[in-house]
């Protein structure tokens, strides 16, 4: 037959592999022939199979309770016995922080009492004689910048299946605030207000009630939520399990009607939660000798990190990528920081990105398209999980399980990058959230994690 006569007729299609290719195809009116196949695996394959599935088994065993607000000092003595800061993402020194971290962490160096102004902050910080880790190394994540210090509230989640526990502060609502880079009187004055009277209000309630979190992340992916750019259906859920114990914790009435506005005000004040719950998940993977599941994804603003479970605490990076999304009205990409915050946990727990199609109004919100684009999304990060969570359903995909368990190996074979919702900050330390998008997570990291793994 003459290619001429081939290009003449109806294009017809073999796929061989990842069936998502087909799929997209047959749903254009493409006639395609699937065949099933993959590479032959090697004994290095066959071992990592066996700890990938004991890295899911712990994963999927989890049972995350929030149960108490906590000074980050208590629960971090490192904090108390030193000048040290915690930040977002894997470590970097002063010299190579972006806009937005140097402003958050001068910010807090002025709350924390160290100086008195922020012109005195800077100079302190860039001198050497504040200390600087990432939240990760201490059991703990933060938004955005991540800023964590000793005297800030920490929400405090216990995975009772292994005995461990994750932290992370208290979102501080919408508008310039210290995540974005805020560090202005209005800024600090919020944060004095959460360590002094609402942290501590939260925190009784919480001992007297503890939340379980599995089943309220269940519920609020019915509702509409993927947890990392929509909040609102866990937070009003939230606020109707913890309101009676709060009520009862003995606050003044204008008190408890402070905390309760802030609560039902802020759409995004379940995401912390959310974030602290998806590392108290991951971390009894970590050490599992030869598993390519990733336990932590993570932006400082300068570069992405990741770890893998068969490497521990060793994080494998590349600079990180630029988020595309919408911005607010007088703000371009030409206004934007790269990628920043430790919230990408929540993807590789298999919430944000990965539930999208559970949240199509967030398709939307963060540039990605509509309804279709969502659950396309979703059905693209399953081809790099390693499992559907048997208890997190998604209504629009027939309530099939959220995609869990990122496998480095499937993400550097299929060559789909982690998708990750994410808010977008402006480059220069004080203005704030100019928008909100999807970022990427780097195939570098990837290739980098398994070249390690090879060699463990």
């Amino acid at each position: 037959m003459s290619i001429d006569a081939l290009l003449a007729g109806p294009v017809r299609v073999v796929n061989v592999g990842l069936e998502s290719f087909a799929r997209d195809l047959a749903a254009n009116g493409t006639a395609v022939a699937q065949v099933d196949w993959s590479p032959s695996r090697s004994p290095f394959d066959e071992r990592t199979e066996a700890a990938n599935a004991e890295a899911l088994r712990r994963i999927l065993a989890a049972a995350p309770l929030l149960v108490d607000v906590r000074r980050a000092g208590e629960l971090v003595p490192e904090l108390d016995a030193e000048r040290l800061l915690l930040h977002a993402g894997p470590p970097l020194p002063w010299e190579r922080m972006c806009g937005p971290l140097r402003g958050a962490i001068c910010g807090a160096i002025v709350f924390e009492g160290w100086v008195a102004d922020l012109d005195a902050a800077e100079m302190l910080a860039a001198s050497g004689a504040v200390k600087f880790a990432p939240n990760h190394h201490f059991g703990a994540v933060g938004p955005m910048t991540g800023i964590t210090t000793r005297s800030m509230p920490l929400l405090v989640v216990e995975n009772r299946a292994f005995s461990n526990r994750s932290f992370c502060t208290i979102n501080e609502g919408l508008g310039k605030v210290m995540r974005f880079g805020g560090n202005d009187a209005e800024v600090l004055a919020r944060l004095a207000w959460l360590r002094d009277e609402f942290g501590p209000l939260l925190g009784k309630a919480l001992r007297a009630s503890p939340v379980e979190l599995n089943p309220l992340i269940a519920r609020g992916l019915a509702m509409g939520d993927e947890m990392h750019q929509r909040n609102v259906a866990c937070t009003s859920l939230l606020l109707r399990n913890l309101s009676s114990a709060m009520a009862a914790a003995g606050a003044a009435p204008a008190a408890l009607a402070k905390a309760f506005d802030f609560i039902a005000g802020n759409d995004q004040f379940f995401l912390n939660v959310a974030m602290a719950m998806g590392k108290s998940i991951l971390d009894p993977a970590r050490g599992i000798e030869r598993s390519s599941i990733v336990t932590a994804m993570a932006r400082n603003g300068t570069d992405f990190g990741i770890r893998v479970a068969g490497c521990g605490e060793e994080w494998f990076t590349a600079p990180v990528e630029m988020p595309q999304g919408l911005y607010f009205p007088g703000f371009s990409a030409a206004d934007a920081n790269p990628d920043i915050g430790d919230s990408a946990i929540l993807e590789a727990v298999g919430l944000g990105g990965f539930s999208m199609a559970a949240a199509p109004a967030v398709a939307g919100f963060v540039g990605a398209g509509g309804f279709a684009d969502a659950v396309a999304t979703t059905r693209a990060m399953n081809e790099i999980a390693a499992a559907r969570h048997p208890q997190w359903k998604i209504p629009a995909l027939e309530f099939a399980g959220a995609p869990v368990g990122i496998d480095a190996r499937r993400v550097v074979d299929t060559g789909i990058q982690p998708a990750i919702n994410t808010g977008i900050a402006h480059r220069r330390a004080g203005v704030g959230q100019v928008g909100a998008g999807v970022s990427r997570a780097p195939l570098a990291c990837f290739e980098k994690a398994l070249r390690a793994l090879g060699r463990s």
